[in-house]
């Protein structure tokens, strides 16, 4: 998979709507990092007949393909089914897009916290993975130290999230904020917004306290870590810690505390100089917006709340 991106530090994501508009964890419909592994993601085929395949530019629109960098394991943004076959929020989003452009999104599963950096060499066309769009990253400077790091990135903004704590079910420690995590260890997935917003309350922290923060370098992993009781509590961003709760052991194995917070919008991340193609992307979701095909996507996923009604351009704060 909403970084400060709730999705950071300048490969950050939260992955990281507003705050209390994504309140839909009982809506979320049953419906993964690092092997390389290339899935299209999409059913679509370049045709002549796609009504946008013209905005692309002249390689992609040849090639037929655009190349995703994405961490495929951030349910129910982008995850790996029982088949193996990826599916999620984001690959429908790209399938439906593929239609408008007359090309095939093609997810290749990496490490969130390397997708900028692939962005820039150039190993992919764009980033689609539940990534924040933020100040930050859209000026390539890292979150913690405020130093320049990149060239940044644009982004094509679809989708706005917030982020959550969650903990073992019955056993919250009397967490409900984020300050009360001081004293107690949370697992995260590295470059989240998740991760920044841990270390920045753990500068808070008084009475000799400081929290203890085990990063990982996905979402899965930091879930297995609170599963087996190794640390008290978990983040990431809402419609994947809801995911959680509502899916793993049969919806036993965890619960929300709190609110959410940091609400900001997901960004397909594009590198600057591709201008081109982040106006064909924000054309072709657009389309789909109003074509509906966005809405039925968004619906069944179960997270409505956090549909946009337009497309827009580094958005982020």
């Amino acid at each position: 998979m909403t970084a400060s991106s709730t999705r950071r530090t300048t490969a950050m994501r939260s992955r990281t709507a507003a705050v209390g508009a994504i309140a839909v964890a009982g809506a979320l419909l049953l419906a993964g990092c690092g092997d390389q592994t290339k899935d299209t993601g999409s059913d679509s085929t370049a045709t002549s007949s796609a009504p946008l395949a013209d905005k692309l530019p002249t390689p992609i629109r040849d090639a037929g393909v655009i190349k995703v960098g994405s961490d495929i394991a951030y349910a129910p943004v982008e995850f790996k089914d029982d088949s193996g076959k990826t599916v999620g929020i984001d690959p429908d989003l790209a399938a439906a897009m593929g239609k408008q452009l007359g090309v095939t999104f093609e997810f290749e599963n990496g490490t969130f916290d390397t997708l900028i950096t692939g962005l820039r060499s150039k190993r992919y066309d764009i980033a689609m993975s539940a990534m924040t769009d933020t100040k930050d990253r859209q000026d390539g400077v890292d979150s913690e130290t405020g130093k320049k790091v990149g060239e940044g990135v644009d982004f094509v903004d679809y989708f706005t999230a917030g982020v959550s704590i969650y903990t073992k079910k019955g056993n919250d420690q009397g967490i409900k904020t984020w300050s009360d995590l001081c004293g107690k260890k949370i697992a995260v997935q590295r470059g989240t917004v998740s991760e920044d917003l841990a270390k920045a309350e753990a500068k808070k922290c008084t009475g000799g306290k400081t929290i203890s923060i085990e990063s990982y370098d996905n979402d899965q992993q930091a879930q297995t870590r609170v599963r087996a009781g190794g640390a008290d509590a978990g983040s990431s961003d809402f419609p994947v810690a809801a995911y959680a709760v509502k899916t793993s052991g049969g919806g036993n194995d965890f619960e929300l505390v709190g609110e959410q917070v940091e609400a900001a919008p997901y960004g397909i991340a594009v590198a600057k100089s591709s201008t081109e193609l982040r106006d064909a992307l924000k054309a072709a979701l657009d389309a789909i917006i109003k074509n509906g095909e966005y809405d039925k996507i968004i619906a069944k996923w179960g997270v409505e709340a956090g549909a946009v009604k337009e497309a827009t351009i580094n958005g982020g704060k």
